[in-house]
């Protein structure tokens, strides 16, 4: 009996295999040789489905659906729910939540953030651009930000303490400056920046 719950908890879920193939961007054929070769493992505290390249801290949780992928950085206390993907090197800062379906790529999210359901955040967007270094740039979200359901952020940065309302859209390359609250429903075209 005993053996039997030690081949439970470090066998791979049924599910990891779809999974990987419909996340990690592998094909049928080479999906079960990924989770085979232990590419995407499955994650003690939660049950979600993390990269072996993926630095995750002990107390984060990633709930079962949720995918974290390479060289993605989890802090400590973060929550990432059930269905959402956290992209190729996307960092989240200590006791962020994650909400369910909150798909990340290219940004960083800061400390105490809450980002809600269905939130896209790093998309290209209408086009990116690479900046004086070369690389492509990505969104930075500051601390204490949280995030409306549904919104999606392209390319930009937000500062510390923004609140963004449900179902904001916000355009390509756009900065918002810290303390803002921008109302549901509502679409950003342009920066918003500290008033003197």
């Amino acid at each position: 009996m005993a053996a039997a719950a030690v081949f439970r908890l470090s066998a791979p879920p049924r599910h990891a295999a779809r999974l990987a193939r419909f996340l990690g961007g592998a094909s049928a054929a080479s999906s079960d040789a990924a989770v085979a070769s232990g590419e995407f493992v499955p994650w003690h505290n939660g049950g979600g489905v993390l990269h072996r390249a993926a630095s995750v801290d002990p107390t984060a949780v990633v709930e079962a659906g949720a995918v974290v992928h390479s060289g993605a950085v989890l802090g400590k206390d973060v929550v990432v729910g059930s269905g959402a993907v956290v992209g190729p090197s996307v960092s989240i800062g200590q006791s962020t939540r994650i909400w369910y379906n909150v798909v990340l790529s290219n940004c960083s999210v800061g400390e105490f953030c809450t980002l809600h359901n269905g939130a896209c955040i790093g998309q290209d967007g209408f086009g990116f651009f690479v900046g004086d270094d070369g690389q492509m740039l990505h969104v930075k979200i500051g601390n204490h930000v949280e995030i409306g359901a549904n919104t999606c952020i392209d390319r930009g940065r937000l500062g510390d303490y923004v609140t963004l309302g449900g179902r904001v859209a916000i355009r390509d390359h756009v900065s918002i400056a810290s303390k803002v609250r921008l109302a549901a429903n509502s679409s950003v075209t342009r920066g918003y920046s500290e008033t003197r």
